[in-house]
């Protein structure tokens, strides 16, 4: 396949077509200002484009983050600008891609993990992604938001800021939140202008973006809201359209709910928080609130003994993992891996397996939050050994339900 569509980094002169190819298989157009912020922050080093007779055909790239995980944070590869132009779908192209992408992050010594978030669920499990973060599309009926008695909205002050203004303060409060918060990565610069874009086409049809700023009484900004107002088209009525809150504290939480609950003339709020989110249990009537759990963020163990090694677990533990990775080769075999507390460890070993699995499902664990004893009930972890299911899934565990805030699945991660 590499020598029939061949496989390389694009150049700074080919990443306007790269960017073009690729977004056009998502049935989206690119201005010059979007290719602008989107060139600042892309590593050309790091994209991949697969050529036909020395036209571009289909392109990944990956961004060099960190990801907090339980009791750690961790470089990351942030897969992102992941696409094949329809025409030459179903032959393989995104397979090679995908392969020659985890093949250089293991062989380069790379990111011990990968992590993106799937525009379709179905593609990459077969890559070995597993999804390892949920969220939830919430729809509240403001009507109905009424705040239980006694809620503690302290005493701070909401202000609307213009982006310039209230971006140094975001960055702030979403830093401070960020080391303690599982699934959540860092945003260097260029990610916050992608981030905060507000063309029209970011918009989709809803009104420029508002940044509502929390600030404690002592006047340090310790929460903020990013969001729009969009019309209803017929499904009833116009909503507040949330992109984003992060809250230091509870008070600061409730009290930012408590402003957008308030805004007139607009009887819904519309939001993808996290599966635990805690805003149903403010309320009188925690039916104000309707969830749909969606997937979030799926994780991909480039090199599994490093990754497990490199995470922190809720219990000691000593297990041998009898791992199969058909498409990562280098990963087949028996790890050992022990934990104790606030030290880890994971390497080769000849001993008995007590449990066998993919990284597919290491991933989807990976997090903390689908469990191994969940996996093991769809057929897809075999025990080898009574009682080490048990011991492993608690030990996995995470204190609550890991959350990916990032935006749209494309471009950025």
């Amino acid at each position: 396949m590499s020598d029939t569509y061949p496989i390389r980094p694009v150049t700074g002169e080919e990443f306007e077509t790269w960017a073009r190819v690729v977004s056009d298989t998502y049935g989206e157009d690119r201005t010059e200002e979007d290719l602008a912020v989107e060139r600042s922050a892309t590593e050309l080093e790091r994209t991949l484009a697969a050529f036909d007779e020395g036209r571009i055909i289909g392109g990944t790239a990956a961004c060099t983050r960190v990801l907090t995980v339980p009791g750690a944070v961790l470089p990351t590869a942030g897969i992102t600008w992941v696409g094949v132009t329809p025409t030459h779908r179903r032959r393989g192209v995104l397979t090679c891609l995908m392969r020659r992408q985890l093949t250089d992050l293991y062989e380069g010594g790379g990111e011990p993990i990968a992590a993106l978030r799937p525009s379709e669920a179905p593609i990459y499990g077969r890559y070995g992604y597993g999804p390892a973060s949920r969220g939830a599309l919430l729809r509240c009926e403001k009507r109905s938001m009424a705040f239980l008695p006694g809620t503690d909205f302290g005493d701070g002050r909401i202000r609307l800021l213009e982006r310039d203004e209230a971006r140094p303060l975001v960055e702030e409060v979403y830093e401070r939140v960020r080391p303690g918060a599982v699934g959540w990565p860092d945003r260097p610069g260029n990610c916050w202008d992608i981030r905060l874009a507000d063309g029209p086409q970011d918009r989709e049809g809803a009104t420029a973006l508002r940044h509502a700023v929390h600030r404690e009484s002592g006047g340090r900004a310790d929460g903020y809201a990013l969001y729009r107002i969009k019309d209803g088209h017929g499904d009833g009525g116009r909503a507040v359209q949330v992109v984003e809150l992060v809250a230091v504290t509870r008070r600061a939480y409730a009290a930012l709910w408590r402003f957008l609950a308030g805004i007139d003339l607009v009887p819904w709020i519309e939001y993808e928080g996290a599966a635990d989110e805690a805003l149903p249990y403010l309320l009188a009537d925690p039916r104000a609130v309707r969830a749909h759990e969606v997937d979030r963020l799926w994780v991909r163990l480039v090199d599994v003994a490093r990754a497990l090694a490199g995470r922190r677990y809720a219990l000691p533990l000593e297990v041998v993992l009898d791992v199969r990775d058909d498409f990562c080769p280098w990963n087949t075999g028996r790890l050992r891996l022990w934990a104790e507390t606030g030290t880890a460890g994971c390497e080769r070993t000849a001993a008995a397996p007590d449990l066998r699995l993919t990284p597919a499902e290491l991933g989807a664990a990976f997090l903390g939050g689908t469990t191994l004893e969940t996996l093991a009930r769809a057929g897809r972890v075999e025990e080898l050994r009574p009682g080490a299911l048990a011991r492993a899934s608690a030990a996995f565990r995470g204190a609550g339900e890991p959350f990916y805030p990032g935006g749209p699945a494309f471009p950025a991660f």
